[in-house]
């Protein structure tokens, strides 16, 4: 019974916010996506840089000791994908829609506040690893995923997610923590008490977005919730077996496993003109089948 309180601790106070920004959005309407442009811009291009630059850069963070996380959270998102595909040949749905979503999910703004939940201020770094697991497969093989097949269109540069200010702070970050050079006491504080807004912040605007949530595309939608979480849930019990992971960093690997597609694919899929209604599906269902999900993920790794 303690580890279902435990757990419910962990995510009542994730979706609680959420639905706070829903019901905002409820209440003042279609003028409040243009309210939360200027804060997801601020919140994307400063504050969840500073919160990555800040995990990165403490002291207590340890490289070297996130090396074998680093390999799991890659694993999970290209299983992911591998088992995605068969699912999406048998329903006969695009893979250019319907497999980058399965390989990267939301362990920005749902990942990292649960992350802290579970395991405190020290698993913010973990969480941060995996993270930056997830959009190195995904701007790379992901997105070649998305451009395949392609004659013309859209087209990005292999090396243009370098320049998104999240990467960037997360390369000096990587710097920072492979040579250990301490930053001044006043700054470092005045970073992370940034970084730390975007926490709660990201969590209302995506409360916000569920604004948006539509059944036109439902089928898809309902798969897509649904393999998203268990094939990275499979990966996950299979590494469990061969990986030498800390207790800590078992329960961040399956917590990660366990999170829905993020909200950035659906703007990745506006961008290539790729179905994004199906996969604005995709993302809000999946975001709502989290309420089922990431507690059996985190009932599966933190100690009973």
């Amino acid at each position: 019974m303690e580890i279902f309180e435990r757990i419910l601790g962990i995510i009542l106070p994730v979706f609680i916010i959420i639905a706070l920004g829903y019901g905002y959005a409820r209440l003042r309407g279609e003028t409040v996506r243009g309210d939360m442009l200027a804060v997801n811009r601020i919140s994307m291009d400063v504050l969840c840089p500073l919160l990555i630059f800040t995990a990165l850069a403490a002291k207590d963070f340890d490289l070297a000791h996130n090396g074998t996380l680093i390999l799991a959270g890659a694993l999970i998102s290209i299983g992911s994908g591998a088992l995605a595909w068969p699912v999406a040949r048998l329903f006969g749905y695009d893979v250019r829609s319907f497999v980058p979503p399965m390989m990267y999910n939301n362990c920005g703004n749902m990942g990292l506040p649960l992350a802290v939940l579970a395991f405190g201020g020290a698993g913010l770094g973990s969480a941060v690893a995996l993270f930056m697991a997830c959009n190195l497969v995904y701007f790379s093989l992901g997105i070649k995923i998305l451009e395949s097949g392609r004659s013309e269109g859209v087209r990005v540069s292999p090396w243009k997610f370098l320049a998104n200010p999240m990467m960037i702070a997360m390369i000096i970050g990587t710097a920072f923590a492979a040579v250990h050079v301490p930053l001044p006491g006043p700054l470092f504080q005045a970073m992370k008490m940034l970084g730390d807004a975007c926490i709660p912040l990201m969590l209302f605007s995506l409360g916000v977005r569920m604004l948006d949530v539509n059944f036109r595309s439902w089928h898809i939608g309902v798969v897509g919730a649904i393999v998203c979480p268990v094939a990275g849930m499979a990966v996950a019990l299979l590494l469990d077996q061969v990986l030498g992971l800390t207790t800590e960093q078992r329960g961040q690997m399956y917590l990660f496993a366990s999170l829905p597609p993020a909200v950035f694919c659906f703007m990745m899929a506006e961008q290539y003109k790729q179905e994004p209604d199906k996969v604005a599906s995709i993302v809000l269902l999946g975001n709502l089948a989290a309420l089922v999900f990431v507690p059996v993920g985190l009932w599966l790794g933190l100690p009973k």
